[in-house]
């Protein structure tokens, strides 16, 4: 599994072959100038939810890479109407790919499009092949459905918010990698705004004493998991 950050909570997974896009917020991220969007490719794209930085470049990469979107059934439609591939879910369900599946998982937040269109519930996801699979939380807060996926799926990491104020902050983060059996964890929607901004040092202290470690990445990094 190849995984490039982009900022905030946009990752490139590369898994067997199938690139998976989530959440692309890169152009309106002041912390991601240097990422030139024009050059990224993928698959498909999933959104966990309607916010502006969680969209901001799903239009423009999934019409350049004639992607599919993957998102709940108000967000994937309101793409589809847009003349974009799209694959509609909703909290719970499964569906299998072929060379990829992916679960809708719960995710306690918001969500509404920039334009104000209701972008029904947010979510996160369950992703993987026959051989290994892996956890994106979306934007949320910490909840006792975490420990369900724990129940039936063997992660081997997970992507996990932690900026606090609108999401999960470090604390709740920790409980929610035990919730979900991870000792892998990669952070994601912190540092990009004053509202999220985040002490690495006391982050890492906090999972490195949970004996989970702990990834924050610099924008534009490229690593194996």
């Amino acid at each position: 599994m190849t995984i490039t950050y982009f900022g905030h909570s946009c990752f490139l997974v590369e898994l067997g072959g199938v690139r998976l896009l989530f959440d692309p917020f890169i152009s309106g991220n002041p912390l991601a100038t240097r990422i030139n969007v024009a050059s990224i490719r993928t698959d498909y794209i999933l959104v966990s939810h309607g916010h502006a930085d969680h969209v901001g470049d799903v239009e423009d990469i999934a019409r350049r890479s004639d992607a599919v979107v993957v998102a709940a059934y108000e967000i994937a439609t309101y793409y589809g109407r847009k003349q974009l591939n799209y694959h509609p879910m909703n909290t719970g369900g499964f569906w299998n790919f072929g060379t990829w599946w992916v679960k809708a998982v719960s995710a306690v937040h918001s969500s509404v499009l920039p334009d104000g269109t209701y972008a029904g519930n947010p979510m996160g996801f369950v992703a993987g092949n026959s051989t290994e699979c892996f956890y994106y939380s979306g934007d949320t807060a910490l909840t006792l459905d975490m420990k369900l996926i724990a129940e039936e799926f063997n992660l081997k990491t997970a992507f996990l918010c932690l900026g606090d104020n609108f999401t999960m902050g470090i604390g709740d983060a920790v409980k929610a990698a035990q919730f979900v059996g991870s000792r892998q964890v990669t952070g994601m929607h912190f540092d990009t705004f004053d509202y999220i901004k985040t002490d690495h040092r006391k982050a890492h202290e906090a999972f490195a004493a949970a004996g989970i470690t702990l990834k924050l990445p610099n924008i534009g990094e490229s690593w194996e998991a």
